[in-house]
């Protein structure tokens, strides 16, 4: 009986060791990709890169290579501070607007095939809620890969590169939205454009002058306001060393702007851009990175009969035609800086810092 029991107990752990064996072989296998995650709210210093699974496509879902992810001020740098206007769980991947090549295709999906060259439309529909969006309640593109709805992407026409596409189907789309669907822009219309040097400013001077309107850039340095004028602006005023208004009201002689398009939300500089519109004025927003609580002038708001509209996303169709007009050549982008992925703390500082012009990107395919 002893020998019996010694015997089977022997079994017993030999089985166990073959499970413990198969399971240690298993997660070996398992694959896994190098990532940018923050497990707390803080500073840079809180973006780790480690190694996480990489995801495997779900049913109507395909993974994307990340070949270009943007940086951006509210979305990435607030959102990391843990200031974000929406609760992020914990621990997150940033980036909601990553371009790349599609690895891997999930169930039933026919409409893309591996190899495609793609864009992310980072945002879902969601009945109780603005909006739902990769990046921020899913996993985003700071990563080597990125899991998305088929539907959620869009294909890059011709050879234009990842930096451009990412750039162009995050900012232009929207600025055809803000302008042309909430402000109504008109051929002949003053439009002033705040945080002219950005990527949503840069997008939207282009939009402005496409819709025949005469655009003023606003931003905080000459370089900036020169680079500014140079994609297309009429004119330009360095809203850090000359009164904005003032400025404003001197150029327009003395009429006021028809439309601002005003993505900053700073305290101090917001009421002097409400104070440019004329009457029947339009301000368009879609962001507010400076932080957003400002003072308005209600009597010039009803006197004036002056509208504001907020605005978030972005119809796919503005997405297409914009990437279509960036292949034909016919829209710039203001590139700072191309990081690899292991340097996106870096890329933080340099955005936080204000010290570059233009967008700054991560390549996870940079060594």
């Amino acid at each position: 009986m002893i020998s019996l029991f010694l015997s089977i107990s022997a079994q017993i752990i030999a089985l166990q060791k073959m499970d413990l064996k198969a399971a240690g072989t298993k997660r070996a296998k398992m694959a896994t990709m190098k990532a940018i995650q923050f497990r707390q709210f803080g500073g840079p210093e809180v973006l780790e890169y480690v190694d996480v699974p990489r995801p495997s496509p779900k049913p109507g879902e395909v993974l994307v290579k990340v070949h270009a992810v943007s940086v951006n001020r509210t979305l990435d740098l607030v959102m990391r501070s843990g200031r974000y206007a929406k609760p992020v769980k914990l621990p997150h991947i940033l980036g909601v607007d990553p371009s790349g090549v599609i690895a891997e295709i999930g169930e039933g999906v026919t409409d893309r095939k591996v190899g495609d060259r793609v864009v992310t439309i980072p945002w879902r529909p969601n009945p109780t809620a603005p909006s739902d969006s990769v990046g921020v309640q899913y996993p985003g593109g700071y990563a080597e890969y990125v899991a998305l709805p088929a539907i959620g992407t869009l294909p890059i026409p011709g050879t234009l590169d990842f930096t451009t596409a990412t750039v162009v189907a995050r900012h232009a789309a929207a600025a055809f939205t803000l302008l042309r669907d909430a402000a109504a822009v008109k051929a002949g219309e003053w439009v002033l454009i705040m945080g002219a040097s950005g990527g949503l400013g840069s997008a939207g001077i282009q939009v402005a002058k496409n819709f025949g309107a005469k655009v003023i850039a606003a931003a905080g340095a000459d370089e900036r306001v020169a680079a500014a004028v140079a994609i297309g602006a009429d004119a330009g005023v360095n809203y850090r060393t000359q009164d904005l208004t003032a400025e404003v009201m001197r150029i327009t002689d003395g009429k006021g702007v028809n439309v601002v398009f005003e993505n900053v939300g700073d305290p101090v500089l917001f009421p002097k851009a409400f104070a440019t519109l004329a009457r029947f004025g339009r301000l368009v927003t879609s962001g507010g990175h400076a932080g957003g609580l400002v003072q308005i002038d209600i009597n010039k708001l009803y006197l004036n009969q002056i509208s504001i509209h907020g605005r978030v996303g972005f119809s796919t169709k503005d997405i297409v035609d914009s990437l279509q007009v960036a292949a034909d050549g016919k829209f710039k982008i203001l590139v700072d800086k191309v990081y690899p992925l292991r340097l996106a703390a870096e890329a933080h500082r340099r955005v936080d810092e204000r010290s570059g012009l233009g967008k700054v990107i991560l390549d996870p395919t940079q060594a």
